[in-house]
């Protein structure tokens, strides 16, 4: 296809270019309606793949072949030992396809290569992290004090058949993130991926395939939210449903999960609050700081989009911050020497661009630069907002675009700056800079927030647990306490006579 990237390799462009197809109970299958819809290249903007349009129908046919699966098929009677190797064998295809799986990412989403490449890496190894828990997902035995002989005990059991919902800022990534936990557990899935983004997940289906999965144990069926997305939340034949996204979408999941009660988990939306103090290392903080909001176009949940400098430092920190961005090479994904690629969409895109107009109307300055537009392609620069206030939707509202809005902070009470970051109706992530270390657990114990880093932004290691308070979030995702989500603890007595 001519809309392609010159210098795609000749196996993406071939994957791309492929009749694109739902997996259903092991096979690649046609959709119901015999719907596609369009897969554009947010870099250029151009129609580069179609691809099945599930819905409702599809999604009925995708749920019942994940609960064969899970009751009465080959994975049913899957040993611990045995679904170890079956994710030890698919971490490794991820990283054998490496390139490829990167390339997809680009073309999907747009960020630049390097980054994709370095997020296989992570996949794998999240991959490899649930598969070591799989043998120690065990139950205890617990002391009754019930007048008799007792042999009582706990064990985990899988939750069943999982619908399971992924955003499209990490495509691969976020289907992994859920994904893994869930086959860890020995649960089965219907996967659905963003409609904007749904390459790389087909692209995983086949290596899912290839690696020995059953047939129905992983289910993918593309489409849109409203339809395929809602069909799957609302399924009564879906036991839980995992969703990465927005808030408001996440209370639609929540509302939809009634039915049948299936137990939810949410990672939603984030404002999160990055706080640098005077004594901190600037040559480190001011690139943290940048990088926490400008990464991956700040199309990110935990993304640093509330920057509080003291007023001692507030001036320097702000215009380094701006000139770094300034720096950032803006451009096509696959193309060597950028730093940012595009937004996901036109659509996102016009949004973004409205916030910073409102920052502006709203009293803002502008710190940096005003390129020129990119053609062609869904491009916003980084943007400093300097002297914002509270009350700007661009400070209360997540914008999902690399927009920094700085404020300075002079009041040197903990208790104080801890509500500057509690003021907002999210609670994912926060940021600490600072060389006291008693100044930083004081304050990340004040901070409402799931996850907070000191000296660094955003940890991401398989093994640290990643969720929100508030609203931005049900549940953990990563560490056992995800893989504990996709399991049902049940008690067991067993009564063995009087003494």
């Amino acid at each position: 296809m001519s809309n392609l990237h010159p210098q795609l390799s000749q196996t993406a462009a071939q994957f791309i270019q492929r009749e694109h197809r739902l997996l259903i109970d092991g096979r690649w299958v046609a959709p119901s309606a015999g719907k596609q819809f369009d897969v554009e290249d947010p870099g250029t903007g151009r129609l580069i793949a179609r691809v099945a349009e599930g819905q409702a129908a599809d999604i009925d046919l995708a749920v019942a072949a994940a609960r064969r699966a899970f009751e009465a098929g080959d994975w049913a009677r899957c040993k611990p030992a045995d679904r170890t190797r079956l994710l030890l064998r698919l971490a490794d295809l991820i990283e054998q396809h490496g390139d490829e799986l990167a390339e997809l990412e680009v073309m999907d989403n747009g960020k630049p290569l390097a980054f994709a490449r370095r997020g296989i890496t992570g996949t794998a190894e999240m991959v490899r992290y649930m598969a070591g828990w799989v043998t120690k997902l065990t139950g205890e035995a617990v002391p009754l004090s019930m007048p008799g002989t007792w042999h009582a005990y706990t064990v985990r059991e899988p939750v069943g058949v999982v619908g399971q919902i992924i955003p499209w800022n990490f495509p691969l990534s976020m289907a992994i993130w859920k994904l893994a936990p869930a086959l860890a557990a020995g649960c089965t899935v219907v996967l659905k991926p963003a409609e904007q983004t749904p390459l790389n997940a087909l692209r995983l289906g086949e290596l899912i395939m290839e690696a020995g999965f059953p047939a129905g144990v992983v289910n993918i069926v593309t489409g849109f939210g409203g339809d395929a997305g809602a069909a799957l939340a609302a399924h009564p034949g879906v036991d839980k449903v995992a969703f990465t996204g927005s808030t408001a979408t996440g209370k639609r999941i929540v509302q939809a999960a009634l039915g049948n009660l299936k137990k939810v988990t949410l990672e939603l939306g984030g404002k999160s609050p990055v706080f640098i103090f005077p004594d901190a290392d600037l040559a480190a903080a001011i690139p943290g700081a940048a990088n926490a909001i400008f990464f991956n176009s700040g199309q990110v949940c935990s993304a640093g989009s509330r920057l509080y400098v003291h007023r001692k430092v507030y001036d320097q920190v702000v215009a380094d911050i701006a000139a770094y961005g300034d720096r950032l090479q803006l451009g096509h994904g696959m193309e060597a020497g950028n730093d940012l690629g595009p937004l996901i969409s036109k659509v996102q895109m016009e949004r973004v661009q409205r916030y910073i107009e409102a920052g502006r109307e709203g009293g803002a300055t502008v710190v940096s630069s005003q390129r020129p537009a990119i053609e062609g392609g869904y491009f916003v620069p980084p943007t400093v907002l300097a002297d914002t206030d509270a009350r700007l939707s661009v400070v209360r509202e997540e914008i999902f675009g690399p927009v920094l809005c700085a404020m300075p902070f002079d009041d040197d009470d903990l208790a104080s700056v801890a509500a500057l970051a509690n003021d907002t109706e999210y609670g994912l992530f926060a940021g600490i800079w600072t060389q006291d270390i008693g100044k930083a657990h004081k304050l990340a114990k004040r901070i409402r927030a799931g996850s907070v880093s000191v000296n660094a932004h955003m940890v991401n290691d398989p093994a640290l647990p990643f969720g929100g308070f508030k609203q931005s979030g049900w549940g953990r995702e990563r560490g056992r306490e995800a893989l504990e989500l996709y399991s049902e603890l049940k008690s067991v007595a067993i009564n063995l006579g009087q003494d």
